[in-house]
């Protein structure tokens, strides 16, 4: 019998409730410390979706410099006809365009900075 498993991204930065609580508002959880201080968890009440890992030493990812990889990014998907509006909802949040062009159609994707320096897209979803 294979053990039950679940998978939650986690991002490092300097300032973990931050960070926990632009995602919660963000993906329409909420944010709330884990059983260890330095992790806050994102859970949109399904389970916990993100958490967020205080690094002492952390320093931003600086893609989208041609030398970096992205290494990794959140890919969050939103119906066609709302993109405008998680654009200023990501933008009120505190996020920041890095690729931020309306393309329309099926392939919109926008991408943005987090306020702890990772990228994600916000990208029109296939339903």
């Amino acid at each position: 019998m294979a053990v039950k498993k679940t998978t939650v991204l986690v991002l490092d930065c300097a300032q973990p409730e931050e960070l926990a609580e632009f995602y919660a508002g963000l993906l329409g959880g909420t944010a709330g410390l884990s059983s260890d201080p330095d992790y806050v968890e994102v859970s949109d009440g399904q389970g916990i979706r993100l958490a967020v890992h205080r690094d002492y030493g952390y320093a931003p990812p600086s893609w989208p410099k041609p030398e970096d990889s992205q290494q990794a990014h959140l890919r969050i998907l939103v119906a066609r006809g709302d993109m405008d509006e998680a654009e200023r909802e990501a933008v009120g949040l505190g996020a920041r365009p890095v690729d931020a062009k309306d393309n329309s159609g099926p392939r919109d994707t926008r991408t943005y900075s987090d306020p702890a320096g990772h990228s994600f897209t916000l990208a029109v979803s296939a339903d």
